[in-house]
């Protein structure tokens, strides 16, 4: 059962058309990867993801999974990293930060036509709506207070010793995350977009000075976290497609961004209200970031501002792409439409305004 501003982890709807796979042949691969996996399975799909098909697996004891695959068809180069997420996933398996449990990563296509893994089920609530609406207030803090912790942890750990070493690049990556989407958004572009040919001119000459490098996510937002069913707290982090070495002030930009941004721009605007009870403004919860990190400030906000809402242009440009091809994860990705011109455009206003142009 679903409550006010949420949906519970266990919702699902028959399997698309344009996703469907060979079910008996994937039981039958469960049966001898997991033990105690007894078919015959019932295969659902979440509706929720845009980029990597997932999907809900419960066999006949109800012993619940989730099946997390490469969508169909013929990708970009570098994207829809299945085997990068299970990785990241197991390496922080019983560390500071929740994930689900890994249970198996299958690259031979030949089994349902990609590479995909399996993971361990995890009960709870996805909040899509960042004001958190039918909380009380402190119910909200405590969401946020999570969240923050979730994230701070997460930049906290080592990734040498979590064995990661070779998992990225340690310092440059601003100057990589501008290359790298300013070609994604190319080899997906469908419209001239004067905000991203600005901005793809602007950010090589604006990168700081010097940054530190942890594991990163890519992707952390309120709606990429699972909170547990009664308790307002993170339960498991979900969605680890772009993580990587990089610098943690891009992952706390990217948190940041619903202060800017409505993430569901084709539905009722869902941008932090800070004037809602128990949610803290952006100066706030960048401070308690700061505070749990050992930080005194952070310099050059706005331009890890810009470069999250860049990055995150070229991405929903590459879902809307994905839509008109009719490989993308979920058929919400041609409302997708508007989303990078919005996007690019905060992000100019945002150099503009602030006289960095």
């Amino acid at each position: 059962m679903n409550g006010p501003g949420y949906v519970r982890t266990g919702q699902a709807v028959p399997v698309l058309t344009a996703h469907r796979f060979d079910e008996a042949g994937m039981t039958v691969w469960l049966e001898a990867q997991l033990e105690g996996f007894a078919g015959p399975a019932v295969f659902a799909q979440f509706e929720s993801g845009m980029s990597n098909p997932t999907f809900l697996i419960t066999d006949k004891n109800d012993r619940r999974y989730v099946l997390r695959k490469k969508p169909p068809g013929k990708l970009l180069p570098s994207a829809h990293a299945v085997e990068r997420e299970h990785r990241i996933m197991e390496a922080l398996a019983d560390r500071a930060v929740p994930v689900a449990r890994m249970r198996a990563l299958c690259n031979d296509a030949s089994i349902i036509g990609t590479s995909f893994f399996v993971m361990d089920f995890v009960s709870g609530r996805i909040f899509n709506d960042v004001s958190l609406p039918g909380l009380e207030a402190d119910e909200r803090a405590a969401i946020y207070e999570s969240m923050v912790k979730t994230l701070a942890d997460l930049h906290g750990v080592d990734f040498n010793a979590a064995g990661l070493a070779d998992f990225g690049r340690v310092g440059g990556y601003a100057a990589r995350q501008a290359k790298r989407w300013s070609e994604q958004y190319a080899a997906s572009q469908t419209e001239p977009l004067a905000a991203m040919d600005h901005l793809i001119a602007w950010l090589p000459g604006a990168i700081p000075e010097g940054n530190d490098t942890t594991i990163v996510h890519g992707d952390y937002r309120l709606g990429n976290l699972i909170i547990h069913d009664t308790r307002p707290e993170v339960v498991a982090v979900l969605d680890w497609e772009l993580s990587t070495l990089g610098d943690p002030l891009s992952d706390l930009a990217y948190n940041c961004l619903a202060y800017y941004w409505s993430s569901n721009a084709s539905g009722p605007a869902r941008t932090i209200d800070a004037t809602t009870p128990g949610i803290p403004g952006e100066n706030d919860y960048v401070a308690r970031y700061c505070a749990l990190t050992g930080r005194e400030k952070i310099s050059d906000w706005t331009f890890y501002l810009v470069l999250s809402l860049f990055r995150s242009a070229a991405i929903v440009q590459g879902v809307y792409y994905r839509g008109l091809k009719g490989n993308a994860a979920s058929p919400a990705a041609l409302e997708r439409r508007d989303s990078a011109r919005q996007l690019a455009d905060i992000a100019w206003a945002l150099v503009t305004e602030r006289g960095l142009a």
